[in-house]
C-alpha cells in the first residue's frame, strides 16, 4: 500500500440512501470491500455506524470525479476495511481522501464524530412546567 501517496476517491450513489447529510466536510466514512456484490466484484461500500450504507466508491468514468481513482484502481492498494475523509461535496459527488494510519485512532475519531453533540437531556432548564 502506498502510505505516503494521497489517494482520492469519489463516493457516489448517496442519493439512494441518506443524501448528502452524513457527509460533513472533515468527517470520516468507513469503507469495506464487497467482493460478493452481484453487480461489481470490485465494489467498495461506504457506511457509517448507526446509519449503515451511505454509498459506494465510484467505479466508472461516468460516476467518478476527475482526478479521483476508481474502486477497481485502488482495490489492491487498500485493506479489506479502511477509512476515507470527506474533503468536498457537490450535488452528485462526494470527494474523499483515503486515510492511512492507526485503525484504533481512526475508530476513536469516528466514534467521537457520532457522539451526541447536544447531550443535554438531563438539563433542568428543559423541564416542562404544568
Amino acid at each position: 500500500m502506498a502510505k505516503n501517496k494521497n489517494i482520492f476517491v469519489t463516493i457516489t450513489g448517496f442519493q439512494h440512501y441518506y443524501g448528502r447529510e452524513p457527509f460533513q466536510i472533515g468527517n470520516l466514512i468507513r469503507c469495506a470491500k464487497e467482493p460478493s456484490n452481484p453487480y461489481d466484484s470490485d465494489a467498495i461500500r461506504a457506511f457509517l455506524p448507526y446509519i449503515g450504507k451511505v454509498g459506494y466508491i465510484a467505479n466508472s468514468p461516468q460516476t467518478k470525479a476527475g482526478g479521483t481513482e476508481s474502486a477497481s484502481r485502488i482495490y489492491e492498494r487498500v485493506p479489506k476495511r479502511f477509512y476515507v475523509r470527506v474533503l468536498f461535496t457537490t450535488c452528485t459527488k462526494i470527494i474523499c481522501r483515503v486515510e492511512f494510519g492507526d485503525m484504533s485512532d481512526l475508530n476513536a475519531e469516528l466514534e467521537s464524530q457520532t457522539e451526541d453533540k447536544w447531550d443535554d437531556w438531563d438539563d433542568e432548564d428543559d423541564e416542562i412546567q404544568f
